[in-house]
């Protein structure tokens, strides 16, 4: 029998802020608890610091500078991940459960192999009819339609509201009362991952579940914000943009102190993971999945950068290690005792790892590669939309041009990082999530050696950019950051 395949990612979600990897905060609990009959990866890392580019690489197995699909410029052309596969060569069921447009909405590809896509449920009764949904199905400019569609349906009300905020945040938003926010938190993708499972799913499955709960804004519901108050609550609020704080007059002592409320966040986040892991129990199909937990890259809180004459603010262009170290824990089917990989690993391992699993040979350190572990970060010259939300604080981005390369390799006890940017070399020396400091201004050799083999994958096709996205995508792409 083939095992399903579930990959649940963290978003935004850094090594160095759970408790899985000793941070003070007691923030990913279930995960500990999770990791006693699991696969722990202490030196895991992302391919990129963006959810473009690690999905990207996560789905396909290719570096960024060998897919780059790095904006909506570019996207992956068909048949290049590892969930159509699955799909089209083995039967699965395939889905996938978010609120991040990246890999619902926005056309790069990355929604290329799922039958079942939820997306954004951004209406006060997600259950009920949806007009953003309606809208895809039939088009727009019908009312009327809508409607008469509530009035049958079992929730008529409900549908009505939903319909009535869509048109005021669209039209008038300035009259929707500043606690509404237009996100939805992530047991609410949880609950439609089961359901799926429920109603839908006959065969194999192999799925996708991205929690956003720790992505920007950190708002954790109040059962899970143990480090923060109102005070802070009132900081978040009134957060400036991340290119505000890179080129204005700085505030870094306010983005440091949400850090506070992104630690509620992988709380809140934590516990919608054990939500699903216990689901999958109570239906008793646990034993029958390989289960991969992880991120796609971490955030910024005023770090400085060992390369770059810049701090780090959210997670765009840097490759500092709150950006790439993340957590990562797999459960391979059937598996019952702990076990812990301290060997560098990357993310863009998982469809090998899948398909090894098809085969029955799931090896514990999967995740492992055989070649050097490698990320990237773009430039921003490469996303005409953030450049241009850039432009609007910064008379100068010389300091976000250029790729930065980054190759990583095991050394005794420590994980040597080797970086270029433009003219700049750097190593840096890694002994866990929360120690690492940089030891020299050269290594530049090792990256261009590793990079100068590397050749562009044939699965990018032209992207329609941000022009042609619908309002609602678009307004959610700005609100995260993106655009």
């Amino acid at each position: 029998m083939k095992p399903n395949v579930l990959l649940i990612v963290l978003d935004s979600v850094r090594a160095r802020n759970t408790s899985l990897h000793e941070h003070a905060n007691d923030t990913t609990p279930f995960l500990n608890e999770f990791a006693e009959s699991a696969t722990r990866y202490r030196q895991a890392r992302a391919p990129g610091t963006t959810s473009v580019t690690s999905h990207a690489s996560i789905f396909t197995g290719l570096h960024v500078n060998e897919h780059r699909v790095t904006s909506a410029e570019a996207k992956l052309s068909e048949g290049a991940t590892v969930f159509e596969r699955l799909r089209d060569e083995h039967g699965y069921e395939t889905g996938v459960f978010s609120e991040n447009v990246w890999i619902t909405d926005v056309d790069i590809g990355l929604d290329h192999g799922f039958d079942t896509v939820v997306g954004p449920q951004d209406v006060p009764y997600p259950d009920a009819l949806n007009p953003r949904s309606f809208v895809s199905d039939r088009g727009t400019g019908r009312f009327t339609e809508y409607v008469r569609e509530c009035l049958r349906d079992d929730a008529p009300l409900r549908g009505l509201i939903n319909g009535a905020y869509t048109k005021i945040s669209s039209d008038y938003p300035s009259l929707l009362p500043s606690f509404i926010d237009g996100t939805s938190p992530g047991n609410l993708y949880t609950d439609k991952f089961l359901d799926w499972i429920d109603t839908t799913v006959n065969d194999e499955w192999a799925a996708c579940v991205n929690l956003m709960d720790a992505h920007l804004p950190y708002n954790p519901k109040e059962e899970f914000n143990e480090w923060g108050d109102d005070l802070l609550r009132t900081i978040e609020d009134e957060a400036v943009d991340q290119w505000q704080l890179h080129c204005g007059d700085g505030l870094w002592w306010r983005q440091k102190a949400r850090e506070a409320l992104y630690d509620g966040a992988i709380r809140q986040a934590d516990s919608y993971v054990q939500r699903i892991i216990d689901g999958l129990e109570e239906r008793g199909v646990l034993d029958d999945t390989l289960v991969v937990i992880t991120s796609d890259h971490g955030e910024g809180f005023g770090e400085r950068s060992r390369i770059r004459p810049a701090r780090i603010a959210g997670h765009n262009v840097s490759v500092h290690e709150v950006l790439l170290h993340v957590p990562l824990v797999v459960k391979r089917p059937g598996q019952r005792n702990a076990h812990e990989v301290d060997s560098v690993a990357t993310l863009a391992r998982f469809p090998t790892v899948v398909e090894n699993a098809l085969e029955g040979a799931t090896a514990p350190d999967g995740f492992v590669p055989d070649r050097p572990v490698v990320a990237s970060s773009y430039r921003i010259t490469d996303d005409e939309s953030l450049k241009a939300r850039a432009l609007e604080h910064c008379d100068d981005l010389s300091a976000f041009e250029s790729f930065t390369h980054v190759v990583y390799e095991d050394d005794d006890d420590v994980v040597r990082k080797y970086i270029t940017w433009k003219d700049r070399e750097a190593t840096v020396e890694i002994r866990n999530a929360q120690d690492s400091y940089k030891v020299s201004n050269t290594g530049g050799r090792k990256v261009r050696e590793v990079f100068g083999e590397m050749e562009e994958a044939a699965v990018r096709a032209e992207g329609s950019g941000t022009d042609d996205l619908d309002e609602a995508t678009y307004d959610r792409l700005e609100k995260l950051g993106y655009v």
